[in-house]
């Protein structure tokens, strides 16, 4: 009987066993059916969603009964359900294959694309023509250090008051101005003499005169552009300010033509031509013209060398000049020379006398054969008073090369007592257009003392320092930032226009010395790297002639 109990009870723990063993497979399989059911349901969901744009969340969720249905159709129903589907992706990685394809299908906007080349009428100064201006500027500079003169410079940027006159100028017409953020009219600087009669007025009573500027400003105007004019250039800007004669007159020009002559220009190449707006005052006086009117007539004249009388004639005729004037206007211009001058103003005329005097100081520099008397030159500028002056091409291919005057009233013009001065601007444009046609323009390599390469790339603390030793010795030197191989090296050098090539190798770096190789004789040497600087500026100093101190 106990048996009986006992064997029953064991085949009843074994059944428990089994249930439960069963009831956990069971668990286990509608738990994976449950998720394959779903990440199918959410597919089929996504797609329901993109075409009635009802969110997902909000749809009915599927029924315990349709997911035991789903899971006992067997395995062919879900591959089927899977190739349907492309695969068995989740619906978030097919919503970004979709948006992937409305990217494709869908055109974007492109962005324009940016314009390489600089504002038209202006230029970029890669290093070759920044080498070409330098030169030029270097000239200049140096002439009028030779002279006496001091440099100055001015903001660009000025208030449009200092440009805007009433006598017709062009300039006026061509400035590139307009209103800042602060309400206020300004302008880009069409040339540099009123920034400069602004900073006189400005410390006028602590000057000690004469005062002999000059400046290499940026001028902008707005203008036509033809051969040498473009819309902006640079100008070499001479002046006196005090001195009331000619001999201000006769400095600059003499450090004009000296300019010309350092860069191998002669008076067969170029002229200047030169009269005085004091002819025209006295004409016009004599005629019954009124004072005010004097200016806007000089600048009438000056364009009668571009256009016709009759281009000009209204205006002539609205300033109340008759044909009559108008027809001795044109006899005095027509003058070559100063006999022909006396004949229409008569001996004793005092603007006569101004151009007398300064031919006599021209003979004295020894610039006279540079001059050509022509009454028609007056300068387009409203403010100029007396001796005026531009430089020409004798063959005729270009236009004016540089030009200036006297204008002994702008202080006034600006609210303040009259100061006598006189200037010129030479623009670099045109000078480098007649350069290149003389074929005077030289060629200019870049130059360097010394090219410094380590020959392997731990070795870069030494090269900085024979660098250092170098440019400490007032020696331009490159230094080679990355390693490449000699060969590369050597070919750098050459193109830097390096005298010596500085190498750093293993060996020497370990005893604190380098190896130089001068480029042309190939000649080598073995230095230590504190000797370095020392030693270079003798070796160039032995090869120029010249004993280093």
């Amino acid at each position: 009987m106990t048996k009986r109990v006992r064997g029953a009870s064991s085949s009843s723990s074994q059944s428990v066993l089994v249930t439960i063993f069963l009831a956990a497979a069971c668990a286990i399989f509608m738990k994976a059916a449950t998720c394959l059911a779903w990440r199918c349901y959410g597919a089929a969901a996504g797609r329901r969603a993109s075409v009635s744009e009802v969110p997902l969340l909000s749809r009915r969720l599927p029924s315990s009964a349709s997911l035991v249905r789903v899971r006992s159709l067997g395995h062919q129903t879900l591959m089927a359900s899977d190739a349907a589907d492309g695969g068995r992706a989740s619906a978030a990685v097919k919503q970004d294959s979709n948006k992937r394809a409305d990217k494709k299908g869908t055109s974007q906007p492109q962005k324009a694309k940016l314009d390489l080349q600089p504002p038209r009428g202006t230029r970029d100064f890669y290093p070759e023509e920044m080498r070409l201006r330098n030169w030029l500027f270097g000239h200049w500079r140096q002439v009028a250090r030779e002279h006496g003169f001091e440099e100055y410079d001015a903001p660009v940027l000025e208030s449009e008051a200092l440009y805007v006159r009433k006598a017709g100028e062009e300039v006026t017409e061509q400035l590139y101005n307009f209103e800042d953020k602060g309400g206020r009219r300004v302008a880009l600087r069409p040339e540099m003499t009123p920034s400069l009669a602004r900073m006189v007025m400005a410390k006028r009573n602590g000057l000690v005169l004469p005062v002999k500027w000059f400046s290499f400003p940026q001028c902008w105007r707005y203008e036509r552009m033809t051969r040498g004019r473009r819309r902006e250039h640079y100008q070499w800007n001479m002046d006196v300010w005090g001195i009331s004669g000619v001999e201000a007159e006769a400095e600059l020009l003499a450090a004009i033509v000296s300019f010309f002559a350092r860069v191998g220009l002669t008076a067969n190449d170029v002229g200047i031509k030169v009269n005085s707006r004091g002819v025209l005052t006295e004409v016009l006086a004599a005629l019954g013209v009124p004072e005010e009117n004097f200016a806007a007539t000089c600048v009438l004249v000056d364009k009668l060398e571009k256009i016709p009388l009759s281009a000009i004639q209204d205006d002539l005729t609205a300033l109340g000049l008759e044909e009559s004037v108008v027809l001795r206007l044109l006899e005095v211009i027509q003058s070559k020379d100063v006999e022909g001058l006396e004949k229409a103003i008569g001996k004793d005329s005092a603007a006569l006398g101004q151009l007398r005097q300064l031919f006599e100081y021209a003979r004295a520099y020894g610039f006279d054969d540079w001059l050509v008397l022509d009454a028609s030159v007056v300068r387009g500028l409203a403010y100029y008073t007396g001796v005026v002056f531009e430089a020409f091409d004798r063959q005729g291919e270009l236009r004016a090369i540089c030009g200036g005057g006297r204008y002994d009233k702008l202080l006034e013009a600006f609210g303040g007592e009259a100061l006598p001065a006189v200037g010129f601007g030479f623009g670099d444009a045109v000078i480098i257009e007649l350069l290149e046609s003389k074929k005077l323009v030289p060629a200019l390599p870049l130059r360097l003392d010394a090219s410094v390469f380590a020959m392997e790339t731990g070795l870069q603390t030494t090269a900085i320092a024979a660098a250092t030793s170098l440019r400490s010795a007032g020696l331009m030197v490159d230094l080679q930032l990355e390693a490449r191989k000699t060969k590369w090296a050597f070919k750098h050098a050459d193109r830097l226009g390096a005298t010596y090539v500085v190498l750093v190798g293993a060996g020497e770096a370990a005893e604190g010395k380098v190896k130089v190789k001068h480029m042309a004789t190939g000649q080598q040497e073995t230095l230590p790297v504190v000797d370095l600087g020392n030693w270079m500026l003798a070796a160039s100093a032995a090869s120029a002639g010249v004993m280093h101190p």
